[in-house]
């Protein structure tokens, strides 16, 4: 099971053992496709009339759309299906995205559509589409077998043009790949376009069984506009080169993704090294294609040379990751990326828990370097590191210059703290860190609280932090736990200096023609 970690309402910790996954591990590294390779000349695809290429613009009209999810929300009197709220920028109105609205099928008790998300062009006409994740699917007689969809964008919104793309194991694309129980496909997911201009879906299923390797995981990388290719990928996949790794029972290879134009980062959290379980690790990706499979470049531990830290039991590196474009002064190209990799459950010195960030840099070829280890006892970071903390469950990042010479002013990363009390006593209230990704962490740093920064009341178990995203529009900072009340979605600017800093809009149930029902609004935010 995940350790060391907050569980807050709704957060499944079940990995149950399970039968065999019924293909050879040479089949298991497989590449599907419906046809050859997406050629890169799709980058030349012309704007579709109506669409206006701005980014998370689903309906075209040149101004940014949001999308919040409440996964434990009913739909169609179904409880805990999930819905994705759309609120469309400039005040064109909302729509409640249920699995019907979305044309993906019925909903289902327990589905928690909504658990994942990713916007990006996934046809590059211009408008931009919605991949959502529903990784407690049932497919057939397979619980919680989790699946994929793609909602696309048109002048008439979501889901009033192309019909949804839905990503199953055992059917369509996925046809060679059988599902299982508790495999939940969907559980993370990272989007956006190659360096070559290929748009790329990549689709975590950290519960998938190998054979008998129970919870070894994997993910599907999904490719193309036109022509559409996908890869099954695990850690024993050889299409593009071998894996820097070895499957084995719960490393959950998949639950966390991201990725940037250059490159793909996805995490196994729950990887053993050596004889410490779940110590975590990284691996890094490429997104050049081999018969659809993306290449294999390195892999992080703490225990790798240079890296700050060493491998303990339950530390979880890679819980989360955030991902952002970098150029160095001088470079002609942005090629390199900056990595945040969160560890929630590190300890340092005798407080338990405490959770910690590490930052890397990535060359083109992978090869990664420590620019900055962020926690809660660095030099001029606000607050104190406390047991059971858990900095770093989750990270946001993102770089508002990505063609200029990247700096801590334009490059900008967000951590979740939701285990952090409140100075009057108040448990699991949790914070929002805002930090320069370049440079002294603590030079600008900022403490979004509940009660303050927040205009969320501070209470217990709030676990404030466990929900942030954001791009060009800000951070976002769901409130999905805590009083009913007190529910609702936040966007800050990503530069706050000095005292206050007040969001600059706020999406709450029950104004703003959005539904009142707050089960678990604004889990995810895109």
């Amino acid at each position: 099971m995940i350790r060391k970690t907050p569980a807050p309402p709704g957060a499944s910790r079940r990995h149950a053992a399970r039968g065999t996954l019924g293909l050879a591990a040479a089949a298991v590294a497989l590449a599907l496709t419906t046809g050859p390779v997406a050629n890169p000349a799709v980058a030349a695809v012309a704007i579709a009339a109506g669409c206006s290429g701005a980014e998370a613009d689903f309906n075209g009209d040149g101004i940014r759309d949001t999308a919040i999810a409440d996964p434990e929300a009913t739909a169609a009197g179904i409880s805990k299906a999930g819905v994705v709220h759309i609120v469309y920028g400039g005040g064109k109105g909302n729509l409640e995205l249920t699995q019907e609205a979305a044309k993906a099928g019925p909903s289902e008790s327990g589905d928690l559509f909504g658990h994942a998300m990713a916007v990006y062009d996934a046809d590059l006409d211009g408008c931009s589409d919605l991949a959502i994740g529903s990784p407690y699917e049932d497919v057939g007689a397979q619980v919680d077998a989790g699946r994929a969809v793609v909602v696309y964008g048109s002048p008439a919104g979501l889901a009033a043009g192309k019909a949804t793309v839905e990503y199953v194991q055992g059917s369509g694309l996925l046809s060679g790949i059988g599902a299982e129980a508790d495999d939940w496909t969907g559980y993370s997911l990272a989007a956006g376009k190659s360096q070559a201009g290929v748009p790329f879906l990549a689709v975590g299923i950290p519960g998938e069984a190998l054979d008998t390797t129970v919870d070894a995981g994997a993910f599907l990388y999904i490719s193309g506009s036109t022509t559409v290719t996908a890869a099954f990928v695990t850690q024993e996949t050889a299409t593009a080169g071998a894996v820097p790794d070895v499957k084995e029972p719960y490393d959950r290879f998949g639950a966390a993704i991201a990725a940037t134009p250059t490159h793909l980062a996805v995490s196994s959290p729950g990887e053993a090294q050596a004889a410490i379980p779940e110590a975590g690790a990284v691996t890094i990706f490429s997104h050049v294609l081999t018969s659809g499979s993306p290449k294999p470049l390195s892999v992080i531990t703490q225990d790798t040379p240079s890296v700050l830290g060493a491998c303990e039991d339950g530390d979880g590196f890679g819980t989360s990751l955030a991902a952002v474009p970098y150029r160095a002064a001088g470079a002609t190209a942005t090629t390199e990326s900056l990595l945040a990799v969160g560890i929630p459950g590190e300890d340092l010195s005798t407080t338990v828990d405490a959770g910690a960030v590490q930052v890397f840099k990535l060359d083109a070829a992978g090869a990664s370097t420590e620019l900055t280890w962020i926690d809660q006892n660095v030099t001029d970071v606000g607050g104190t590191a406390e047991p059971g903390d858990h900095f770093g469950q989750r990270v946001a990042a993102f770089n508002t210059a990505p063609t200029s010479t990247s700096t801590a002013t334009n490059v900008r990363l967000a951590v979740g703290v939701p285990g952090e009390d409140a100075a009057n006593g108040i448990v699991d209230r949790g914070v929002v860190h805002m930090f320069p990704m370049i440079g002294p962490p603590g030079a600008s740093d900022k403490i979004l609280e509940p009660g303050s920064e927040i205009p969320t009341p501070a209470a217990p178990r709030q676990y404030a932090g466990m929900s942030i995203g954001g791009g060009t529009a800000g951070l976002y900072v769901g409130m999905p736990y805590g009083p009913t009340e007190g529910r609702a979605v936040y966007l800050f600017p990503w530069t706050i200096s000095g005292t206050g800093g007040a969001p600059t809009e706020t999406f709450k149930p029950g104004e703003g023609g959005l539904p009142a029902e707050r089960n678990t609004f604004g889990t995810v935010v895109r």
